[in-house]
């Protein structure tokens, strides 16, 4: 039997009866049934849909690649006006939430704290208590489980689009629990309730749920890039290939000047748990390096519960710049709204990961670093937990 979404049973409460509702969704936003949310809403009796909103990529997600602003739209079909808040904003407006008894987010999240869907929830969140209007999020599963934290925790200084509080790369919370831990624990303060999900629990993965996948990102295509994603999204904050261009982005990684078979097979001597690295080579369509041939490795999940993704993209940034640390680069700013500091820094929350790899500080021995903020987070996020 399948997991019941917060999206399905929100409808089926019928508390939103004579309510007109902002929806902010994407192509992810569906039930069972592959049923999309706007068209459920739009269809409720009782209900209007009076606007919908999108994050990142556009409500349609038809924008492929990252740091591409989408434009404000009118939906022929349902007649609403379609904001975007990947734009000249990222948090509603007065004039967008105009009319609005309630704003619903139904947002899939893929387990990481470098993913904008969040943010845009805590704008949302933000935007509530500035104007006055109830937030509702529908929750959903955490795709790579809710046990499992790892990786370090964002210092302050360092907060950015691609994380604004102090929570680790890999949360294992899922969408409305970080919904009440932004709200409460770090004093937003909306006026929030969280729908949750019926026969979820946390050592669920996502093809345990019986829901169908549907791409939350397009750089998202399937549940084994979710898996990778947590340590493969710092490959942003180089001039390595994350794989974009691709059909296995952040599962394929890397550069014109790497020897795939040598570097597959220094990844393999590192005995990273549950993992396998294969020699590939390939050339992206689009964004770094495209149609240039490029040699790398594609990360093999091989036991995903005993996996460490964060680790593992430190594994293998680390082997990358010791395989030619004149060829290999950091990205320069500009990155996600951020124009001083350096992109990995961002994304990993901090400098200290950047100047470790410089350094050649064991890889194991940087993951032992994260262990008192991922003990102290662990102990932070109890009371938000719902499941």
């Amino acid at each position: 039997m399948a997991v019941v979404t917060g999206l399905t049973r929100l409808l089926a409460s019928r508390d939103l009866d004579g309510h007109r509702v902002g929806l902010v969704c994407n192509p992810a936003s569906v039930d069972a049934d592959l049923n999309h949310a706007a068209d459920l809403v739009f269809a409720a009796r009782g209900i209007t849909l009076g606007a919908i909103f999108g994050p990142q990529h556009g409500f349609r997600s038809d924008l492929q690649d990252n740091m591409i602003e989408s434009g404000h739209a009118a939906d022929a079909r349902r007649l609403v006006p379609v904001f975007s808040l990947y734009s000249e904003t990222r948090e509603p407006t007065a004039e967008m939430l105009k009319g609005l008894d309630a704003l619903v987010v139904d947002l899939q999240d893929i387990g990481a704290r470098i993913y904008t869907f969040i943010y845009t929830m805590a704008n949302c969140l933000r935007a509530a208590v500035r104007h006055g209007i109830p937030v509702i999020v529908c929750d959903r599963p955490n795709p790579i489980g809710g046990l499992a934290i790892e990786g370090p925790v964002l210092e302050p200084g360092f907060e950015s689009f691609v994380g604004l509080f102090p929570i680790p790369m890999r949360h294992g919370m899922t969408i409305g629990e970080l919904a009440r831990l932004f709200n409460e624990q770090f004093g937003i303060g909306a006026s929030l309730s969280v729908v949750t999900m019926e026969g979820w629990s946390r050592t669920m993965y996502f093809d345990e749920t019986g829901l169908p996948w549907v791409m939350p990102s397009p750089n998202m295509p399937t549940l084994d890039t979710a898996v990778v994603y947590p340590g493969a999204v710092l490959f942003e904050g180089t001039q390595l290939s994350e794989g974009r261009g691709t059909t296995r982005p952040f599962e394929l990684l890397g550069a014109p000047w790497i020897d795939a078979e040598r570097f597959a097979a220094d990844m393999n001597t590192l005995g990273v748990p549950g993992a396998r690295f294969r020699p590939v080579v390939f050339e992206p369509t689009f964004q770094k390096h495209a149609r240039i041939t490029c040699g790398g490795c594609q990360t093999h999940v091989v036991d995903r519960r005993r996996f460490l993704p964060v680790l593992t993209g430190v594994a293998l940034l680390s082997r990358f710049y010791k395989a030619d640390p004149a060829r290999f680069a950091w990205r320069q700013p500009p990155y996600e709204y951020e124009h001083e500091k350096m992109p990995i820094d961002i994304l990993a929350g901090h400098a200290s990961l950047r100047q470790q790899i410089e350094t050649g500080v064991d890889v194991f021995a940087i993951a032992e670093s994260w262990t008192p903020g991922v003990a102290t987070f662990a102990r932070a996020r109890e009371q938000y937990l719902l499941y």
